[in-house]
């Protein structure tokens, strides 16, 4: 194809601006989404990246600036919240996203059918609302894409997921037409992101912009701030070269002196701007500890647990020392939070012992944050239910120095917990957590919804952290970079230790994708020979069909596009109009084919 397959803008906002009250989030702020383009998009909490995202849905518009979308353009946006009505089932919700797709009934049931393989469901009248977090999220990112949009827009979509759900991801993202993702996973913005995208207070236009990766972005970033501090430093010289010179008081005011008090007033402005662009604040997290010399904090010895008649793991030992901190990997359900509840002794395993340390000091932090919360508490009594100040390693520190040390304004203390968004609401439990003293700490999924800086700060203070943890995560980054030992479930029994997450990945066969493979490959070998519908060179052919049939709608949309653009141009359409109606053909004959081995199976 032409290369305006790659270049042409789906997707954009031009000098846009967006605040709440006197609160600027962002200003003169452009972005472009192109077809093929991968975009991450990162920023602070607070900076307005969900709100961004509402704008170019079209569910929210800017203050001032423009949003466009190129006509006949699909788009389709998965927010952070997942919410089905009651009555809606995995099948259901497919379903009603294919209902605005122009196809035949015969396809969009070959398309559903093939989503719900994809995104590994395996009872489609299971309903929507009995489904973990991790699947909801699973089913709305399906139903998106399901649907094969031009545009997907995703808020936070790794947040919920497991660590199979995000490699899924993945894998859906990499095949689709043009998207844009809000994700603090740097793994993921590393593997996934061809763009890098930060809106944030510090540059210039409320947006620094890199075409690349994650660990592209760094680089240009650091060269970035390299660039801009050494623009500040020159721009202080001549501040107070202009300072001296307006202190001396010129004699004659002349037009001359006059236009250069002008010009030192505008440089001393900019100065000031580029000063205050420079001071982004991040969180202060530090974990108290007794620093007890303590050599065996908490031992697990042979321990078993069983659940609603699944063994969630068994003969499992672990022990927890000073300066031990444990990853805890496995899929949602596999029994991570059920070991965590036992590690902190408010349940006993089936089988097994566990012994504690004589007066051990455990502090946990619960993944589901609403029921550690009162929603409708200020903040200013969540921080300090008693008084005026909060008691930090002895010492009092007034409770506005406490949230302000988390990024909390004043305005905010006498707002209610219900206001913040989530990731205030995770810095506010950390903000209680530390003023616990504890021997071990028990995190779980601490880093939902809490931004990169704040991570890199939550990961230091986890370092330095002198007792034992056990972090349950599926922040990959976060967990190789802070754990000593990594544990899996595998939700079967089955307990394996790793040194670190990429080994764990290894022995799982190079990459959760490629095990998918294989298991699609080796299905049919390994069936019960009155379960084998299709010939060896059918089912070769069934096997490789999906793809088939997604990248001939690929190609399709393409001339579509191609179509619509020429529509004016009487050299470009006829030839464009043809290779659309070959295309069209040639997606009917895959569909057609398809129903024609599903039919042989059926049988």
């Amino acid at each position: 194809m032409q290369s305006w397959k790659l270049m042409a803008v789906l997707l954009s906002c031009s000098a846009i601006r967006k605040s709440y009250g006197t609160r600027v989030l962002f200003e003169n702020l452009s972005l472009s989404l192109s077809e093929g383009e991968r975009t991450g998009l990162i920023g602070p909490n607070g900076s307005g990246k969900t709100s961004l995202l509402e704008i170019l849905a079209g569910n929210d518009v800017p203050d001032s600036g423009d949003r466009a979308i190129r006509k006949y353009s699909r788009l389709a946006y998965v927010p952070q919240d997942s919410l089905f009505a009651p009555e809606d089932t995995v099948l259901s919700v497919l379903s009603d996203a294919m209902a605005g797709v122009h196809l035949e009934e015969r396809e969009k049931t070959i398309r559903i059918e093939m989503m719900l393989q994809r995104a590994g469901f395996e009872d489609p009248a299971a309903p929507a609302a009995s489904l973990s977090g991790g699947w909801r999220k699973r089913l709305a990112i399906a139903a998106a894409l399901v649907t094969s949009p031009d545009v997907l827009l995703l808020d936070e979509p790794t947040n919920h997921l497991d660590l199979d759900g995000i490699l899924w991801l993945e894998r859906a993202i990499a095949a689709a037409n043009s998207c844009l993702v809000v994700t603090h996973d740097r793994y993921f913005l590393e593997n996934v992101a061809t763009r890098m995208v930060e809106i944030n207070p510090a540059y210039p236009e409320s947006a620094f912009q890199v075409n690349g990766n994650y660990s592209e972005f760094l680089e240009r970033r650091e060269e970035f701030f390299e660039a801009a501090s050494k623009q500040q430093e020159s721009l202080a010289t001549k501040v107070r070269r202009e300072v001296e010179w307006l202190r001396r008081g010129p004699k004659a005011r002349t037009g001359k002196s006059k236009a250069r008090i002008d010009a030192a007033g505008r440089l001393i402005d900019q100065y000031s701007a580029a000063t205050a662009r420079s001071r982004t604040a991040t969180a202060k997290i530090d974990f108290t500890s007794l620093d007890r010399k303590t050599k065996v904090l908490i031992e697990a010895e042979d321990i078993g647990m069983t659940l609603g008649g699944r063994t969630l793991f068994r003969d499992l030992s672990l022990t927890l020392s000073p300066g031990v901190r444990i990853g805890l990997l496995g899929s949602n359900g596999s029994g991570k939070t059920t070991l965590l509840k036992i590690l902190e002794g408010g349940l006993a395993p089936d089988e097994g012992t566990i012994r504690r340390a004589d007066l051990l000091r455990v502090v946990s932090f619960a993944q589901d944050r609403t029921e550690r919360l009162d929603l409708e508490v200020s903040l200013r009594r969540t921080l300090c239910p008693e008084g005026d100040s909060v008691i930090y390693r002895g010492r009092p520190i007034h409770v506005a120095g406490w949230a302000n040390r988390f990024l909390f304004r004043s305005d905010q203390l006498e707002m209610p917990v219900s206001s913040l968004s989530g990731g205030e609401r995770a810095r506010v439990l950390i903000a209680r957590l530390m003023l616990q003293t504890a021997d071990v700490l028990l995190l779980d999924e601490p880093a939902n919804d809490l931004d990169i800086p704040t991570l890199e700060v939550l990961e230091q203070s986890l370092l330095e952290f002198p007792g034992a943890i056990v972090l349950v995560s599926h922040d990959r980054y976060l967990l190789d970079r802070v754990s000593t030992i990594v544990i899996a479930l595998d939700g079967s029994g089955e307990v394996g230790a790793f040194a670190d997450y990429s080994q764990w990945e290894v022995s799982r066969g190079e990459r959760i994708v490629e095990k998918a493979v294989v298991k699609e490959r080796e299905a049919p070998a390994s069936a019960p020979a009155s379960q084998k519908k299709l010939s060896y060179i059918d089912q070769l052919e069934w096997d490789a069909m999906e793809e088939k049939i997604l990248e001939a709608e690929r190609e399709l949309a393409a001339w579509h596009h191609e179509v619509q653009d020429a529509s004016s141009d009487a050299n470009r359409l006829p030839q464009a109009y043809e290779q659309f109606q070959q295309a069209q053909a040639r997606v009917d004959e895959l569909y057609e084919r398809w129903a024609e081995l599903d039919a042989k199976i059926a049988k």
